[in-house]
C-alpha cells in the first residue's frame, strides 16, 4: 500500500513559479514510477509529467514541455514538480500518482493505482 500527500499549491500570479511536492509512504517508493496529473474545472484529468524509479527517465506533456521539471528524492520518498512561467490556464488541481509500471504507458491515468488527494494551483492573470 502506498499513500501519497501533495503540497505546494496555492495562488500565484502569471509568470511565477511553483514547486509541488508529493510525499509517499511505503518502503518500496524507490521502485515505483511516479506521475503528476492535473484536472482543471470542467475538464478531464490530464497527464503532466512522469518519472521512473531511477529518476533518469522522464516524460512531459507536450503542451507543457519547457516549463516543467520533475524530480525525485528516493531517500526522502518525495517527488517534485517545478512549474515555471505559470499561466492562468495552468489553474487546476494537481495530483500525484504512483505504481509499478513495467511495460504500460506511464502517461496513462489507467496505469496508476495510488493517488493523492491533490493540491490546488490557481494562477491569476
Amino acid at each position: 500500500q502506498v499513500q501519497l500527500v501533495e503540497s505546494g499549491g496555492g495562488l500565484v500570479q502569471a509568470g511565477g513559479s511553483l514547486r509541488l511536492s508529493c510525499a509517499a509512504s511505503g518502503r518500496t517508493f524507490s521502485s515505483y514510477t511516479m506521475g503528476w496529473f492535473r484536472q482543471a474545472p470542467g475538464k478531464e484529468r490530464e497527464f503532466v509529467a512522469t518519472i521512473r524509479w531511477s529518476g533518469r527517465w522522464t516524460i512531459y506533456a507536450d503542451s507543457l514541455k519547457g516549463r516543467l521539471t520533475i524530480s525525485r528524492d528516493n531517500a526522502k520518498n518525495t517527488v517534485y514538480l517545478q512549474i515555471d512561467s505559470l499561466r492562468p490556464e495552468d489553474t487546476a488541481v494537481y495530483y500525484c500518482a504512483s505504481d509499478r509500471i513495467a511495460f504500460g504507458d506511464p502517461t496513462s491515468i489507467q496505469e496508476y493505482t495510488y493517488w493523492g488527494q491533490g493540491t490546488r494551483v490557481t494562477v491569476s492573470s
